[in-house]
């Protein structure tokens, strides 16, 4: 009977203390997401206002610790001409980050190899708009092509497979 009420007179003392340290643990790894994110730079992404894929993975990009800035415009064409994406690697939006172009539903890892290798290349895409692929459903296992363009690319060079 001692035994219990020694327990039951420690029992809170613990229950807050492994409270504590767990909260400790939280803003711990929440500080390390923060360093995650300042290794991130600027993307911005050209879209339309009516879009909603295009919203979600802008959504998925903010999450994915990016500081994204949108110029939501009728007129996505422009953008696309004027960086030079070839017409059959067209896609719903456009985004530049760290000087390349990113087009369409780009997996968020296809678009990390894109700025830790830095290839001498224009950009990324993913033509049309595959199901599966982030904004798209982001299904992990739907398979697709994440296509170079420019620079050493050429143009329709595979450069990521995603679902593989």
């Amino acid at each position: 009977m001692k035994l219990i009420k020694i327990f039951l007179s420690f029992g809170p003392i613990a229950a807050l203390s492994l409270g504590m340290v767990s909260f400790g643990w939280v803003d711990v790894a929440h500080a390390d997401s923060h360093m995650s994110i300042a290794q991130h730079h600027t993307m911005h992404v050209t879209k339309s206002p009516t879009c909603g894929c295009c919203g979600a993975w802008v959504n998925l990009a903010r999450q994915e610790g990016y500081d994204v800035e949108v110029t939501d415009t009728v007129d996505v064409t422009s953008i696309k001409l004027d960086v030079g994406i070839p017409g059959r690697m067209w896609a719903c939006h456009t985004a530049m980050v760290e000087g390349y172009v990113v087009e369409g539903h780009v997996p968020f890892a296809a678009l990390a190899r894109l700025l830790e290798e830095r290839p001498d290349i224009t950009g990324i895409a993913v033509p049309g708009m595959p199901g599966g692929s982030p904004g798209m459903g982001n299904d992990p296992s739907a398979r697709y092509d994440v296509l170079a363009f420019g620079g050493d690319a050429g143009d329709g060079e595979v450069f990521y497979q995603a679902g593989l």
